[in-house]
């Protein structure tokens, strides 16, 4: 006998936390470990028959719904969920080959009963029997007169009635009535009847959308539990592995889908996401996150669109996608609430709810619908197209900072090294100090400024590019002083209206000459007709233009010889910059761009444009 759980040496008791993948496994390894010849759970014994068959469809999750009579058009329900304790215990008993008895309390109208319990994933470091007698000062007694207090008793005497028929018994309840049962085990309290006017519960099938109202884990979580199992594969650290799972699977559709453009989700920051995911969940009293904190996450430290795409994902739950069940009806699940096949909204009420749900609030940014893309591009006018002033900001700041790095990198290919003499200069020259260590002299590093400025800047964001990837290649102008003008290849924007007016396009590569002047379009120029690609012509075009002597190249490959060679034809010089320099994550924003089909339509071009971090 457990001295810390068991009523009796043949009343074995498993309490648990509802709607917990952590319980459940619990439940099932305590059960395959132990001999019993019943196992007991706390719902009506009208329940038996359709549970039983909605555990017998598993994976596919149904739910057992019961009409609530004293309560007009209210139902209760118990939702058969593969990551729930109950279902899990008479899973497996059904698969020994176990008796089953039902011994809840038979009413026409549950009242629920709600407390606040700490994070189950505590069962992985400590042993049941702590975990719950951590609890018993927390934990509320019932009301003498409630429904609960005589939901205890009825519990209480079933299972001394089990006693004479079984000689060893299972039973699996609330950890929020397990020492009430115990008491009332013990006592021998007055019983109530069964109330035989309840109503009879029947199977309904919800939909995919809905599963997130009806599972205790999220509905991807809960299907890799189920692969896992049928594969026979460990799951005890599933409750980690399925939120990692989950974030690769929601940036790997992200990242192929075409509204994303191609952007990358890089380890890196997978990373502060998940840093910022444990904060969040520390900061909330938990140890295991739930979607409100992936998302926010996700939209703080990617975008929307992750958050978004983590939200769908957490939904994904392939086997919902089989055909149903003959002769079930199909039933939709919300917060509170069910809509039946007749379209009627009944309050509704969870008998195995484990952590209770709240609606939180967090803004999202959802793709415009294909139909009212197909309008705005209807509506598109092609003789008005401008730029997004923010984003002419960032490019601008950028690359006022790229022309700082060439400047430096100048300076360091000019310095040179002499003899410590009165003067420390520009610092010791550590490598030439070392190189010379046997004369005893010391070398100082002399840094000469740099003579002349760059006025062009090229970026490369991909070499070699496709050509059918990035066919609009156009030549903008500059609004103001402040601006560059800017040559580029990049998407069509025209692909990918994401509002009235606004177009959303990607940089294959650019060129930015500041301080601005016009020059004619490079695209249509003859002059550089020879180039073979459509970078070569980019390059060539600011070799030619340009008044300094040097022109910066940022790229993910050094110059080609080809490349130097035209260099050498206009007397330039090329500044090779690795793109790797510079963080994946910031040229990844900057590459991405919106074209605006009018000045007029950059007074409401915010409320469509989605931040990208």
């Amino acid at each position: 006998m457990n001295a810390v759980l068991d009523f009796s040496p043949r009343i074995g008791v498993l309490p648990i936390i509802y709607g917990s993948a952590d319980f459940a496994l619990e439940v099932r390894r305590r059960l395959r470990a132990t001999q019993y010849d019943c196992l007991a759970v706390a719902l009506p014994a009208s329940f038996a028959a359709p549970v039983e068959r909605g555990i017998e469809l598993l994976p596919r999750v149904t739910v057992t719904v019961q009409q609530e009579l004293v309560v007009d058009s209210a139902v209760n329900y118990v939702p058969i969920d593969p990551c729930q304790g109950v279902i899990a215990g008479l899973r497996e008993a059904m698969d020994a080959d176990v008796d089953r008895a039902y011994v809840d309390l038979e009413t026409p109208h549950y009242e629920p009963f709600g407390t606040s319990l700490p994070d189950p994933y505590a069962l992985k470091s400590v042993i049941l029997e702590r975990f719950v007698a951590a609890l018993l000062p927390a934990l509320q007694a019932p009301d003498p007169e409630s429904q609960r207090a005589a939901r205890i008793a009825r519990m209480a005497y079933e299972l001394h009635r089990l006693e004479l028929d079984y000689g060893q018994v299972m039973f699996i309840c609330s950890v929020s009535d397990w020492p009430w049962l115990r008491q009332a085990y013990h006592t021998r309290r007055p019983y109530p009847d069964h109330d035989r006017s309840a109503a009879m519960p029947e199977l309904r099938w919800p939909g995919e959308d809905d599963l997130y109202f009806a599972l205790g884990e999220l509905p991807f979580v809960t299907n890799l539990y189920e692969h896992r199992r049928a594969e026979l594969m460990g799951d005890a650290s599933m409750a980690v592995d399925g939120v990692k799972s989950l974030l690769l699977e929601a940036r790997d559709r992200l990242v192929a889908s075409a509204e994303y453009g191609g952007r990358e989700i890089t380890p890196q920051t997978l990373s502060i996401l998940l840093q910022y995911v444990r904060n969040m969940t520390l900061l909330d009293r938990r140890l295991t996150p739930d979607l409100y904190h992936l998302a926010l996450a996700g939209k703080q430290v990617v975008g929307d669109d992750f958050a978004l795409a983590v939200v769908e994902t957490a939904r994904d739950y392939p086997p919902q996608r089989m055909p149903r069940a003959a002769g079930l009806e199909e039933m939709r699940l919300g917060l509170g609430a069910t809509v039946d096949a007749e379209g009627e909204r009944r309050p509704c009420v969870n008998r195995l709810e484990g952590v209770p749900l709240v609606w939180r609030s967090l803004p999202l940014r959802p793709p415009p619908p294909p139909r009212d893309q197909e309008r705005w591009q209807m509506q598109w006018d092609p003789y008005g197209q401008c730029s997004y002033p923010p984003e002419d900001q960032r490019v601008e700041s950028f690359q006022q900072h790229v022309r700082e790095q060439a400047r430096l990198m100048l300076g360091q290919d000019l310095a040179r090294s002499e003899k410590f003499t009165a003067s420390l200069k520009d610092g010791l020259d550590i490598r030439e100090t070392l190189r010379n260590w046997h004369t005893g002299n010391i070398y100082v590093k002399e840094m000469p400024p740099s003579r002349g400025t760059v006025e062009i800047v090229v970026f490369l964001f991909e070499s070699p590019t496709d050509p059918h990837k990035y066919p609009w290649r156009t030549t903008w102008y500059a609004e103001h002083k402040a601006e560059s003008t800017l040559c580029f290849f990049a998407t069509n924007f025209a692909d990918n209206i994401i509002g009235p007016g606004i177009g959303q396009a990607v940089y294959g590569g650019c060129s930015l000459m500041f301080p601005p002047r016009p020059i004619p379009d490079i695209w249509q120029d003859p002059r550089f007709d020879e180039a073979i690609t459509a970078e070569e012509r980019l390059l060539t075009a600011a070799l030619y233009h340009s008044k300094e002597k040097r022109v910066v190249l940022v790229s993910p490959r050094p110059p080609l010889p080809r490349w130097r060679r035209i260099a050498k034809k206009y007397k330039k010089q090329i500044v090779y910059i690795p793109v790797k320099r510079f963080s994946l994550q910031t040229l990844d924003r900057l590459r991405h761009f919106h074209v605006l089909n009018g000045h007029e339509v950059r007074s409401y071009a915010a409320k469509y444009i989605r931040d990208f971090r």
